[in-house]
């Protein structure tokens, strides 16, 4: 079988930049209290009548596709990660498949929240290892801020999110020593509810009522010490599952990018895997936690600033709600 590539990536965010001391106005907190806890500065909240999920995916896209050297119309795939999508249904894929100008190709839509994209970009690798597809666009795409709580109740959970998408296109590899090494998937339901938004919900004959927006259970809801506690474990091992499957050691690593969830978690992992601090990219302080886009927004920033060369071992990793957590080792 044939390995995959990334070939091409692309990231936006809104223009509107949503600092601490504007969370201040909204609730009781700090600037100091989110950079101490976080690590976030900033984050971007999306322009109502400008931005939506599909449409900054697409502008991510056709980023991706132009450094790939592709048109829209050579796809034959698109595989769209978000926990936010534009409706209840029909899903974002869908919607980016219209804002392209394609037709009938198909669009699979991913729900794994901050592993989204990793498990977008394993889905999206096994249909071009089994040569059914040739180019894949995989792309993370969320809008955070129409659906946090801000007031003080909420002040925990909605400093950390913010607005994004990132993309990046799939093309076959020229030998299986390069692109995709291999992929990891993981998940454990027992802590589903330890970090969700429970509503609306099927399982109710009124999907959405009025008690469960005053009970706030529209809004996400973290058990910040069991979600930190299970993270720091779960990343290191998924990590060296990449690192053991392909036989490399954390050295051999030359970017990590791990999903931008918080700046302490971060640290936690360059420490935990031995890596210089110049080997772990980290952005969540000018975009706060962008969820199934953190790690694709992230990528192409360091795509853009240099800091990837051809032939590097990078290493993606995500962990999240589900409990969900993947990795993925790249030869770029």
């Amino acid at each position: 079988m044939r390995n995959s590539k990334i070939a091409g990536t692309g990231h936006y965010v809104p223009d509107n930049v949503v600092t601490n001391k504007d969370l201040e106005k909204l609730m009781d907190t700090t600037d100091e209290w989110i950079r101490e806890r976080t690590g976030i500065q900033e984050r971007r909240y999306f322009e109502e009548g400008k931005d939506t999920t599909a449409n900054m995916a697409a502008n991510a896209s056709r980023k991706a596709l132009e450094m790939a050297g592709l048109q829209a119309t050579d796809l034959d795939m698109i595989v769209f990660a978000t926990l936010s999508p534009d409706y209840l249904f029909p899903g974002s894929g869908v919607l980016l498949q219209r804002e392209l100008g394609l037709k009938e190709i198909p669009a699979l839509d991913i729900r794994n929240q901050c592993s989204g994209f990793v498990y977008a970009l394993s889905v999206a690798d096994q249909f071009i290892k089994t040569g059914m597809y040739n180019n894949i666009l995989v792309v993370g795409s969320e809008i955070h801020s129409s659906g946090l709580d801000f007031s003080d109740r909420g002040r925990g959970v909605s400093v950390i999110f913010g607005d994004g998408a990132g993309a990046v296109v799939l093309t076959p590899a020229a030998d299986n020593n390069s692109g995709i090494l291999s992929t990891h998937l993981h998940a454990d339901g027992e802590f589903a509810e330890e970090l969700a938004v429970t509503a609306p919900n099927s399982n109710k004959k009124d999907r959405l009522t009025h008690e469960m927006i005053d009970d706030g259970s529209v809004y996400p809801y973290m058990n910040g010490n069991v979600v930190f506690k299970h993270a720091v474990t779960r990343f290191p091992e998924v990590i060296e599952e990449a690192l053991n499957k392909n036989g490399y050691q954390s050295s051999d690593i030359n970017m990590l990018i791990p999903h931008q969830a918080n700046l302490r978690i971060t640290s936690f992992i360059q420490q935990k895997m031995g890596l210089p601090a110049e080997n772990v990219f980290s952005n969540i302080q000018k975009y706060g936690n962008t969820t199934a886009a953190s790690i694709p927004i992230a990528l192409s920033e360091a795509v853009q600033e240099g800091r990837i060369k051809e032939g590097d071992l990078v290493c993606l990793a995500a962990f999240g709600s589900g409990f969900t957590w993947a990795s993925a080792l790249i030869r770029w």
